[in-house]
């Protein structure tokens, strides 16, 4: 087989083979061999149809396989060798010649490649990055505090109704016939403040008339309370009786130590400064988690800083996109070519400087960054402490995922390549307070 490469101009080049028929025919009459074996057709016994007529109904595929094969070998090897960082795939040429199976016995292949431009994504001593050390306050410890009260707090029944109460009761339209019992409302929820006050101080039995177009925000809010349809709600005008049946009341906990057990199970805190001291570590540790993100975020700017002025071979990456994303439109790919050249400078970024600092990703650095994602993802419902083995299985599901799966390696070779930077850059540790923090970003 004969390999030819074009001279690279501008980032691009031809990729040129040709294939005699001895690259080919003993392969392709291997396999016509294999096929006669297993071929059976009315009037042969099996393995005995003529080898001329298995060459005439299988012959063609059989070689343009052979062919494909063949090509698609020689092609990757070439650029192996030559260590050539190509971008995208080879494309065929638009002008190479057209391959006849039936007649010609010499074919001609032509790949169209691009491939990187040079670039050096390294940082160096001379780049300074900020590390942040966020402050966490009393004010921060006694909100979490607070918040650790308020959800393992109690549902108690009360006489009279307060900000914040749930009432239960019968409403009645008192110009229709819309009745709804068991119908249920927070006076907290609404709008108007007239509305809610007719609510408040009222007791258990007593009969509260209001108007539900005016106490709520919306027709969903109305239908649910009502029991009626969405299109009724909006038509709705009426005012309404609502006897009140019942009245529920959320109060926090006691700062004692079954709130503690409730929060950290056995290895409860014993008093209240332990209990303050375990939350402000908490606090600590997911403060450094955010200031390490931050310190990703501002290291990948520096890298992509280095990038922005590379040039690209942008006709040849826009027909390669379309060619491989047969639902994408050309307006759609203008629209969204700038933001897909920034995630191929950081991609080519991130190669390089794994193998400058000798990165690997191993199953197990996946496995327990999946495992902060969940407890992470659990903290967001208030589920602070969640069993371990519970994390385990939930985020070995989450890896069940490919783009899931994809997504997570990616962030762990990105956290590698963060933390080897911090031993080549400079670094300036900042103190900051957590609302400033925020204005950072």
């Amino acid at each position: 087989m004969k390999i030819e490469q074009s001279e690279l101009k501008n980032l691009t080049g031809v990729i040129t083979l040709t294939l005699d028929p001895a690259d080919y025919q003993d392969e392709v009459a291997k396999q016509l061999k294999e096929v006669r074996h297993k071929a059976q057709m009315p009037g042969f016994r099996p393995g005995m149809v003529p080898a001329g007529l298995v060459k005439k109904m299988y012959g063609k595929g059989i070689l343009a396989d052979v062919l494909n094969n063949k090509v698609g070998e020689s092609l990757q090897k070439h650029i192996e060798d030559n260590k050539l960082q190509i971008l995208g795939d080879p494309l065929p040429s638009e002008n190479a010649p057209k391959i006849d199976l039936d007649n010609d016995t010499t074919f001609t292949f032509s790949f169209d490649i691009a491939v990187a431009p040079e670039f050096d994504a390294r940082l160096n001593g001379k780049n300074k990055l900020t590390e942040y050390q966020i402050e966490v306050t009393d004010e921060m410890v006694s909100n979490q505090l607070n918040s650790y009260a308020e959800r393992f707090g109690e549902y108690v029944s009360a006489d009279e109704v307060a900000e914040g109460d749930i009432v239960k009761g019968l409403a009645k339209q008192v110009d229709g016939e819309i009745v709804k019992e068991n119908a249920v409302l927070n006076p907290a929820y609404m709008k108007q403040k007239t509305q809610q006050k007719k609510f408040i101080g009222a007791k258990k039995g007593e009969t509260v008339t209001f108007n539900p177009a005016k106490a709520f925000d919306s027709d969903v809010e109305v239908s649910s309370l009502l029991g009626i349809t969405k299109e009724q709600a909006a038509e709705l005008k009426s005012d309404f009786t609502f006897e009140i049946q019942e009245i529920t009341r959320h109060t926090t906990a006691k700062i004692d130590s079954e709130l503690f057990t409730k929060v950290y199970g056995e290895n409860a805190p014993k008093d209240e400064a332990e209990f303050r001291a375990r939350i402000k570590a908490e606090i600590e540790a997911n403060m450094a988690e955010d200031s390490k993100y931050k310190f990703g975020l501002d290291a990948k700017e520096a890298i992509m800083k280095k990038m922005e002025k590379l040039e690209f071979p942008v006709d040849f990456l826009k027909r390669w996109v379309l060619a491989t994303n047969e639902k994408m439109t050309q307006e759609e790919l203008d629209k969204d070519f700038d933001k897909m050249l920034d995630e191929l400078k950081w991609h080519l970024a991130k190669d390089q400087l794994m193998k400058e600092f000798n990165i690997d990703v191993q199953k197990e650095d996946v496995e327990a960054y999946a495992k902060e994602v969940a407890r992470m993802q659990f903290m967001q419902y208030g589920l602070m402490h969640v069993d371990d083995q519970y994390l385990t299985n939930y985020a070995n599901e989450m890896l069940k995922q490919e783009n899931q799966l994809r997504g997570i390696v990616e962030r762990v070779a990105e956290n590698k390549i963060y933390d080897a930077l911090k031993g080549v850059v400079k670094i300036e540790t900042k103190s900051i307070s957590h609302a400033d923090f925020g204005k950072l970003f």
